[in-house]
């Protein structure tokens, strides 16, 4: 039997391998990836949604692609359509159980999609898209604040955001 740590290891894998050649797309997933493991683990999530929200992390942009190729363009809900089929075929042969897949792909397909939050994964996943996206879209200081508070929600994720863009805060744990 395949350990967590087995499945996110080849899902990794498999995903640089789909993004080849195109490595800002591949270090985007791997930090979105990293911000999810670190405000999972802060707000304490149990085994299998911290499963959940590390694997949607690495996949969530996986609906760029085939929206390029089929639309030429890759605007947020193009991705949340085109991402899921790609989605679950990885995951499926990866050997993720089918309500995980089911639960991964949904998160696909609603990740740029900021109501109707239903759960902790989905919420931590939107949050950690919007850290690496304010760093690599270098956006100006009212962006932040508009995210801090349209987006953030976790005690963890807040206090991440705060900490990255506001020199006034110190990191205390």
């Amino acid at each position: 039997m395949q350990t967590k740590n087995d499945m996110l290891y080849q899902l990794t894998e498999a995903m640089i391998t789909y993004d080849k050649g195109d490595p800002k797309r591949i270090q985007h997933f791997i930090k979105v990836h990293s911000f999810a493991k670190i405000i999972g683990m802060g707000e304490n999530l149990d085994e299998k949604t911290q499963l959940i929200l590390e694997a949607a992390a690495l996949v969530h942009d996986i609906g760029i692609r085939p929206a390029e190729e089929k639309y030429g363009s890759c605007n947020g809900k193009l991705q949340e359509q085109e991402g899921p089929a790609p989605a679950r075929v990885m995951l499926s042969a990866i050997g993720f159980a089918s309500d995980i897949v089911d639960r991964i792909c949904f998160l696909v397909a609603h990740h740029h999609t900021y109501d109707q939050v239903d759960n902790m994964d989905y919420r931590i996943l939107l949050e950690a898209d919007a850290l690496v996206n304010l760093c690599e879209d270098h956006l100006p200081a009212d962006a932040v604040d508009t995210m801090l508070h349209k987006v953030f929600r976790t005690e963890t994720g807040t206090r991440i955001c705060r900490t990255i863009f506001y020199s006034d805060i110190s990191f205390t744990p």
